[in-house]
């Protein structure tokens, strides 16, 4: 397979890394093969067989992208290592949200485009990081995560469009 494909391409004056370059089975519903490696990354993306539901609402499995583990890994590490929340208590909640949500938004923008549920981790871990600036701005909520966690989601439910993430995900709104 690898072959024909690199004689391909050396029509096209083009050659494969080798390093890189992997062939992948793409496994669906309707194919039985087996094949030693079913999954790729690629641009932050992870290209696996997945559960899927059809039209009648049937599950089937469908060979799509998904955030990658290791894109998701890479983005917790900039809310904590960069963004610094705990260091910044000089700012405001809506200060913070100017500063952060141009950030968010792309985030979503791009892995949210397929599978958003994969992207939950990092904005649940997102919405760590702002219970622990609470912890940190405010005197009477330090040693008290669950106390901050009530007054960041009784923040969310006066202001829901504070934080863009806080419009995608339903849980810092709903009644506990």
């Amino acid at each position: 397979m690898r072959a024909s494909i690199e004689r391909r391409l050396a029509q096209c004056r083009l050659a494969l890394n080798l390093e890189k370059t992997r062939v992948v089975y793409c496994k669906a519903t309707g194919r039985t093969g087996e094949w030693g490696c079913q999954s790729f990354d690629f641009l932050g993306y992870t290209f696996r067989p997945r559960s899927s539901r059809n039209y009648r609402g049937e599950l089937f499995v469908s060979f799509s992208p998904a955030m990658s583990r290791k894109s998701a890994r890479s983005l917790r590490q900039i809310v904590r290592r960069r963004w610094r929340l705990t260091r910044r208590t000089h700012l405001s909640l809506n200060a913070l949200a100017r500063r952060l949500n141009p950030i968010i938004s792309g985030w979503i923008n791009y892995y949210g485009r397929f599978r958003r549920s994969e992207l939950h981790a990092v904005l649940n871990h997102i919405n760590f990081a702002l219970v622990r600036w609470v912890m940190r701005k405010f005197k009477r909520f330090a040693r008290r995560l669950t106390r901050a966690y009530a007054w960041l989601r009784a923040v969310a439910r006066r202001n829901p469009t504070l934080f863009v993430h806080w419009q995608y995900q339903g849980w810092m709104t709903r009644a506990v």
